[in-house]
């Protein structure tokens, strides 16, 4: 797969069936910062409950992973395993979509830390860092 691209990057993440199920979208990146955004929608499979018109939680911190190991993999020009995670939730996430943006803070021989910002309404409703190995 091409990770110099959006269109190979997201070519790579649509091949995960829970990244399809979920409907996440790469928006934005450069692999020469190690920034990446994923988009996806609220409503439908990541909602709380139906009609809740807010994320569950799962869907949030897998939209976290997901950019996390995006902008690492991007920025490396291979995929990598997570290694680690762990997410803040500040607030629900309501709205019509919800986006994650990542940076690469830093990126080793061995792991590279990620961290996530996450956005739904307008509002920061979620922060994560990850743990990726970059030897894999």
């Amino acid at each position: 797969m091409d990770l110099s691209t959006i269109e190979g990057a997201q070519a790579l993440l649509e091949t995960t069936p829970i990244h399809r199920w979920l409907g996440f979208r790469i928006v934005a990146m450069d692999a020469k910062t190690g920034a990446l955004s994923i988009t996806a929608p609220i409503t439908g499979n990541a909602e709380r409950s139906d009609g809740a018109g807010q994320a569950h939680g799962g869907a949030i911190a897998t939209l976290i992973d997901t950019t996390a190991t995006f902008a690492c993999s991007v920025a490396l020009g291979k995929p990598v395993p997570t290694m680690n995670m762990r997410v803040d939730y500040l607030r629900p996430a309501a709205g019509e979509t919800m986006t994650a943006s990542a940076t690469v803070r830093r990126s080793g021989r061995t792991v590279a830390v990620i961290d996530v910002d996450l956005e739904a309404g307008g509002k920061l409703v979620a922060v994560g860092r990850c743990v990726q190995a970059t030897n894999s």
